[in-house]
């Protein structure tokens, strides 16, 4: 199976949730989100002690210019993509909490109201391990969640509240002297790696195959795949 590397021995994270003997939630801003950061983790956590994903948005934004794919229609689409990429790690339709927010608006977004909502379904879930977007991800959804995440914390400081990084891995230079400051836990893919590649290939309208009416619609860029497939995964304390 995937190795765990830690970056410092004191590392104060816990390898027992890495290694699939905690239950464990995911907070996905968007379909995708969560086999892209943490494909193996679930993969692991599925195959062990359990997982559940929260997906907040509804992924409807992507493609604005598309007439034939409408705003609920593109959601539709997106959350049965996330179904198939959970069921590829292992996972079903019953491990999906689908808030189904307004894509590219859940800075709007009741912080309070929906930290509320996650604290229910986490605890009904039985799980004290959340795994949330990194605040220093650049898109204002992933930000978001982390706002609403701290609250989360705020009202739960008997859960223990990490960091995956998805969009800073790829579009900031200083990402790994900035992520190492938090000595951070390294999950390689290992055995798992087709399990997690085919995870992030089930979600094809975010590559191109499914919405073909919005030229400037959002596609996955070259190379952004295979690195977040092929690449170990971070995770981090939450700050």
């Amino acid at each position: 199976m995937g190795g765990i590397r830690v970056n410092v021995a004191s590392n104060p994270l816990l390898p027992e949730v890495f290694e699939g003997l905690e239950r464990l939630v995911v907070l996905a801003p968007h379909p995708d989100d969560e086999s892209l950061g943490c494909g193996v983790l679930l993969a692991k956590a599925f195959a062990g002690a359990g997982a559940h994903v929260i997906c907040l948005t509804d992924g409807s934004a992507s493609h604005p210019g598309s007439t034939r794919w409408t705003p609920g229609r593109l959601a539709a689409q997106r959350r049965a993509e996330m179904v198939e990429a959970l069921k590829c790690l292992g996972g079903s339709a019953r491990d999906l909490t689908w808030l189904g927010l307004p894509d590219s608006r859940l800075f709007q977004a009741d912080q309070t109201t929906v930290a509320a909502t996650i604290e229910q379904i986490i605890e009904c879930q039985s799980a004290y391990h959340v795994f949330v977007p990194a605040a220093e991800d650049h898109h204002e959804d992933h930000q978001a969640t982390a706002r609403i995440a701290s609250v989360l914390r705020r009202r739960r400081p008997d859960w223990l509240f990490y960091s995956y990084p998805v969009w800073s891995r790829w579009d900031d230079p200083e990402f790994e002297r900035n992520a190492d400051r938090y000595s951070p836990v390294l999950l390689a893919p290992g055995r798992l790696l087709d399990q997690k590649r085919k995870a992030i290939l089930a979600h094809r309208s975010q590559r191109g195959l499914v919405v073909t009416d919005d030229p400037a619609g959002f596609t996955l860029p070259p190379g952004f795949i295979e690195k977040f497939a092929a690449e170990e995964e971070i995770f981090w304390r939450m700050p």
